[in-house]
């Protein structure tokens, strides 16, 4: 379907931002740029087998969540990932916080509210880290990068149901862990999925 090298630029052109978003969501972004690299490659020589029996947003996806399986379990990554001591700022905010205090209905002052958001992310994020991959995946696939269940299906080679439970279940996860460990308050008028 795509054979020549000016439609593979296309395509890099048009999904590497986001292959490199989701990457960098899963690996963190000192992997991601490399990993997003090697995507490109995997599917460049994987193209001329490519059919479109699956969107092509699906099928580099799928790539893409290979390529971070593989990384996930290389002993190299395993060893670095367990001796980082980062402290690096979170870059996502959550969407969501109230411009007011939900008990004085005063306006909350853009430095406090953009604290509470930086200490929330970064909370979540820490939390989000610890999940099992299989989890932290499809939480990345549908409350970040918005994919469906179906497509998340087709992504990760799995059947529909295997979706929805694996998503219950990392949600439950998330929420239980964020519940016990992270300081919070206005919690009535926030979302605790992750942006």
């Amino acid at each position: 379907m795509f054979r020549d090298n000016v439609e593979l630029q296309n395509i890099y052109t048009a999904f590497h931002p986001k292959i490199l978003r989701y990457l960098a969501r899963l690996v963190g972004e000192e992997e991601a740029e490399d990993l997003t690299q090697e995507v490109f490659i995997k599917a460049g020589q994987a193209l001329p087998g490519f059919r479109g029996e699956s969107s092509l947003s699906t099928w580099l996806y799928r790539i893409a969540t290979n390529a971070v399986y593989d990384k996930l379990r290389s002993p190299a990554f395993q060893w670095t990932a367990h001796n980082k001591h980062s402290d690096d700022p979170i870059q996502d905010d959550l969407e969501g916080i109230p411009e007011c205090d939900p008990f004085t209905g005063e306006k909350t002052p853009l430095f406090e509210q953009q604290f509470v958001k930086k200490e929330m992310s970064e909370c979540i994020r820490s939390y989000l880290e610890k999940l099992p991959e299989i989890y932290r995946t499809v939480l990345v696939l549908s409350d970040m990068e918005g994919f469906s269940d179906k497509d998340m299906s087709d992504i990760l080679g799995v059947t529909l149901g295997t979706i929805k439970i694996r998503l219950h279940r990392a949600r439950a996860s998330l929420r239980d862990l964020f519940m016990s460990h992270c300081e919070y308050y206005w919690i009535s008028e926030l979302s605790w999925r992750v942006t």
